[in-house]
């Protein structure tokens, strides 16, 4: 990815969790919104320095990870969004309850089909990492429903901020159609301004009827919602490690000149089948690649040109 391509992202490899929007007028320190901001920003710092998000911001995404992702977040929001539409009428809960502008499960469906094909379902589990998440919130949303609180906070106004960062890398890195295919979790078509919006939903945080001991307590959630976010990365991050090569635009992945090249199957079915030549010119693009090869091919040209030196002196 070029600086170009970076340019919206500030300081090229961080997530503004507010934009850096200006503090809302009115507000106290002891206000729930106040106190999530604050109480939850080392956790909100721990995880944009995962291993994964800081590849995502720098342009390097493997379209098998984002995939992934997009499955992880199909199940955190299903199960996010079935406890909040069961609750939408706690006391606690009912002023947040914005459907028809947040909620994300049909618009992942629609990148899942975008990805997986019309037989998505067929395709697609629930990681470990997740099913831990979804356990939580499904035991928040029965039995402590004014803690769903802090997973919509957390979810929905990181999706609000840097979420539209992360919308235009991954379209520009993976060359996502300019339609907007694969990337509809990011897109918010009921919502005309992201940041009125974002004023408008604290406000109504801070409207709750809350003591301060639930208060303390919802910020304790908030946290670890972004401790079950971290270990969804981690976990990416992990199966990442078993994804050794990227594919190439022909479709051979690149060769890192790691084992014996004769024992993998893949290369061995390209020369079977006569395809040779380009399997060369891979292995060369490949090997030019590495700057052992970039000294080797230096070599041979110096030699070249001078054999063609004496040869017509």
């Amino acid at each position: 990815m070029s600086a170009e391509d970076l340019k919206d992202i500030p300081n090229g490899d961080s997530i503004p969790y507010d934009e850096n929007e200006e503090e809302d007028e009115g507000v106290s320190p002891t206000d729930l919104s106040e106190l999530l901001k604050e109480g939850t920003k080392e956790s909100h710092d721990k995880a944009e320095n995962t291993l994964f998000v800081k590849e995502f911001l720098k342009g390097r995404i493997r379209k098998e990870l984002f995939k992934l992702a997009a499955v992880a977040l199909y199940y955190t929001y299903s199960a996010l969004e079935e406890e909040m539409d069961r609750n939408k009428d706690h006391a606690l809960f009912a002023p947040l309850y914005f459907p028809l502008e947040l909620h994300r499960r049909d618009a992942l469906i629609r990148d899942l089909e975008f990805f997986f094909g019309k037989e998505w379902q067929d395709l697609i589990k629930c990681s470990e990492a997740t099913s831990k998440y979804v356990e939580r919130i499904h035991e928040v949303g029965r039995n402590e429903p004014e803690l769903l609180v802090a997973h919509a906070y957390t979810r929905y106004m990181g999706d609000l901020s840097g979420g539209q960062i992360l919308k235009k890398v991954a379209q520009r890195a993976m060359k996502l159609p300019s339609t907007g295919e694969g990337i509809h979790f990011y897109v918010f078509d009921n919502i005309n301004n992201h940041k009125e919006f974002k004023q408008l939903y604290r406000a109504r945080m801070n409207t709750l009827d809350l003591d301060q001991e639930l208060k303390d307590r919802i910020v304790k959630e908030a946290n670890l919602a972004f401790q079950f976010n971290m270990q969804v990365f981690e976990e990416l991050d992990k199966i990442g490690q078993s994804i050794k090569d990227e594919v190439l635009d022909g479709g051979l992945p690149v060769y890192e000149g790691k084992g014996d090249i004769r024992k993998c199957p893949y290369y061995a079915a390209k020369l079977a089948a006569g395809d040779g030549s380009s399997y060369a010119c891979h292995m060369a693009m490949a090997l030019l690649r590495r700057p052992s090869g970039q000294i080797i091919m230096a070599a041979c040209v110096a030699t070249i040109a001078g054999i063609c030196a004496w040869y017509f002196i």
